[in-house]
């Protein structure tokens, strides 16, 4: 008995040290570890910029590096002083967020109005020059928007729209329009063939199949491209800088927060109320459309 006791007990400890056991455990503690760091080098940023926005600003100058505020001491006048108008001593970002939602919203909806049916014509349609004009519009996207900003100021300054969201608004859309049909003609590519055909023998219009198979299957890659056009809209700054710096009631709120950056009179705190107030609307967007996404991959799953 003790013989096979002996020779039971080494044969244990070589099953529970395998090579698969080991490599098991090590990549399940690595994964923890790079998931935790990546965390903390993620939201540790937004932490201390909404920590600093909670502060008063003797507090912060007398203990900047601080990462916690007392309850007592969390005071929401940087808040008031970033909303609150200009008449009132403020730095007016309630106006700066709705000139950027109108941009925003307008670029998106505008944007897929016209990139939908476009990827769809160069994934499904067969015509002279199909696959270089996919490249075209991924060139189109690529060339460095520096160059096209003094053309397109003279060009908005000639027809009477430079210091309007219209303006702003139709440059937005000439940017991305491009690159959101290289994008969903890619997802339209990956959509079978044979359901469309089948649609089309039930009597369905090539409208039809466009609307009841096609958008439904592809909506996961259009709310992600709708995210995408959002936060390039919500956030450029080089051509609102350029079209609407004469204009502040039409300022954007990147190119507010441009201004609170840049000067020495506003406090810091002051200035991180502005990035938080900036940064909750994309916040807001991702995780709303993030329900979108998945009740999107859904309908996919049940048409197919």
């Amino acid at each position: 008995m003790a013989t096979v006791t002996e020779t039971a007990a080494p044969a244990a400890i070589r099953r529970s040290w395998s090579r698969d056991s080991v490599e098991t455990r090590v990549f399940g503690v690595l994964r923890i570890v790079t998931i935790v760091l990546l965390l903390i080098i993620t939201i540790f940023p937004f932490y201390y910029m909404g920590l600093l926005s909670l502060r008063p600003l003797d507090r912060v100058l007398q203990d900047p590096g601080a990462l916690w505020v007392p309850p007592s001491e969390v005071s929401l006048g940087s808040y008031g002083s970033v909303v609150a108008p200009p008449s009132a001593g403020g730095q007016g970002f309630l106006i700066f967020m709705a000139n950027s939602a109108l941009v925003a919203f307008g670029t998106v909806a505008l944007t897929l109005l016209v990139a939908l049916p476009g990827a769809y014509a160069v994934s499904r349609l067969e015509f002279f020059g199909r696959r270089q004009i996919s490249v075209l519009f991924l060139a189109v996207y690529l060339f460095p928007p520096i160059l096209l900003a003094v053309p397109l100021f003279v060009f908005f300054t000639r027809i009477g729209l430079r210091g309007t969201l219209i303006g702003l608004l139709i440059v937005y859309i000439s940017q991305v329009v491009a690159v959101s049909i290289y994008m969903l003609r890619n997802y339209f590519d990956t959509v079978p063939v044979s359901l469309e055909e089948a649609a089309a023998i039930d009597g369905c219009s090539r409208l039809g199949v466009m609307w009841r198979i096609s958008l439904p299957l592809a909506m996961p890659a259009i709310i992600a491209n709708a995210l995408f056009i959002f936060m390039i809209a919500w956030n450029e700054f080089l051509f609102a800088l350029l079209f609407l710096i004469e204009e502040r009631e039409r300022w954007t709120v990147s190119l507010g927060l441009s201004q609170l950056a840049g000067s020495i009179e506003i406090p810091t705190t002051v200035l991180m109320a502005g990035s938080v107030i900036v940064t909750i609307p994309i916040i807001v967007v991702f995780f709303a459309s993030e329900r979108l996404l998945t009740e999107g991959l859904t309908a996919g799953a049940e048409k197919g």
